[in-house]
């Protein structure tokens, strides 16, 4: 019996004190935007109810500001996959229509100075939760990599100074797993809504990594069937300038001006203001990697994910690989844990509403 009383004043106290919100006073009322009006009755208030009637209006105050460093990538509708012929045969990029809405993204992939910030917090701060074992061996870069990817490579320059110098602060980070590119993501977005929080704004949408739909989206930056994000159908321009860092002419890395990775800003950006959406390093992408995966997403803001499949969806191309993974509609995987040379990312994040003279 008591039991049951006690419950019944969990439901009707709030009930009460909700009713008693009219005055202007009550911090829920200032919350959801009440106030008095000149008559004394209460305008669009905590349950935006006036005069007997429903006079509900926007909150004031909120405006989605673009994040530094990010640029407003439009909604719109995209033939995905594969936009010329399927060199490897392997039939997992069959053509679909799709429709995106609009979101933030990176213009530029994610460098070592900013990863660095990353790092540096969670050695000053996390230690005692994480434990530096996890850290280091989880989180921070695996720099090896520019020596244990490659048969008999001589990576030793890289491997002791791509992440540490000066000289490639402005360079992508890699050597990043994709767990650990979703950890970044999320201490990304706990630094600024706490920022947000602190300065009495609305929180933000979280950081994340792009879905293959959007990655795909951007990177032709609204060029319908592009095959590069610059268009069709040459990797180099007129005057024989190569547009994306790759790997030229079955072998002659220096082709195209950067042996290993180039600079995150480097070459043209697309009509977006995206750089290096082909080419450089490969970009991690949320989805899980699927043979099946045009029958079965949906044809909206499609996204696969499958926490039992250790194969994750990544596009772009990179510095060692031929022009065919440059192309948008080209998708390969890697395993989620492993570290490459020639793996990197950048994050998005959701744009809320439409988007004033974009839509």
């Amino acid at each position: 019996m008591l039991k049951t009383l006690f419950k019944s004043l969990l439901i009707v106290a709030p009930i009460i004190i909700m009713q008693g919100c009219g005055s202007g006073k009550s911090p829920l009322g200032g919350l959801f935007g009440g106030k008095k009006g000149k008559d004394g009755s209460k305008e669009a208030g905590m349950d935006g109810i006036r005069n007997g009637q429903i006079n509900a209006f926007a909150r004031k105050g909120y405006k989605q500001v673009s994040p530094d460093g990010m640029v407003l990538i439009p909604s719109g509708s995209l033939m995905m996959g594969q936009a010329d012929e399927d060199v490897l045969s392997a039939r997992v990029s069959m053509n679909k229509r799709v429709t995106i809405v609009p979101f933030y993204m990176d213009d530029t992939e994610i460098t070592n100075h900013e990863y660095r910030q990353f790092m540096n917090r969670m050695i000053e701060d996390s230690v005692s939760v994480l434990g530096e074992e996890f850290i280091m061996s989880q989180l921070y870069p695996d720099t090896s990599v520019w020596t244990k990817d490659f048969t008999y490579h001589n990576g030793d320059q890289m491997t002791e100074y791509y992440y540490s110098s000066p000289a490639f602060d402005m360079y992508p980070v890699v050597g990043v797993s994709w767990d650990a590119a979703k950890y970044f993501c999320d201490w990304r977005s706990k630094l600024y809504n706490t920022y947000l929080t602190e300065h009495k704004s609305f929180r933000s949408p979280r950081f994340r990594l792009p879905s293959e739909a959007e990655w795909e989206w951007a990177a032709r930056g609204g060029k319908e069937g592009a095959k590069y994000p610059w268009g069709n159908p040459y990797v180099a321009n007129g005057k024989g300038c190569f547009l994306a860092n790759f790997k030229p002419y079955r072998g002659n890395y220096r082709a195209d001006g950067y042996p290993y990775t180039a600079p995150s800003n480097a070459f043209n950006p697309n009509d977006y203001g995206l750089y290096n959406m082909a080419g450089n390093v490969a970009e991690w992408c949320e989805d899980a990697y699927a043979e099946s995966y045009m029958p079965v997403t949906w044809d909206l803001n499609p996204v696969y994910n499958d926490e039992n499949e250790p194969r994750k969806v990544i596009k772009g191309g990179s510095w060692k690989d031929v022009a065919y993974f440059l192309e948008t509609g080209t998708n390969t995987y890697e395993y989620r844990n492993e570290r490459r040379s020639y793996i990197g990312f950048r994050c998005v994040m959701d744009r809320l509403g439409s988007v004033p003279g974009r839509e």
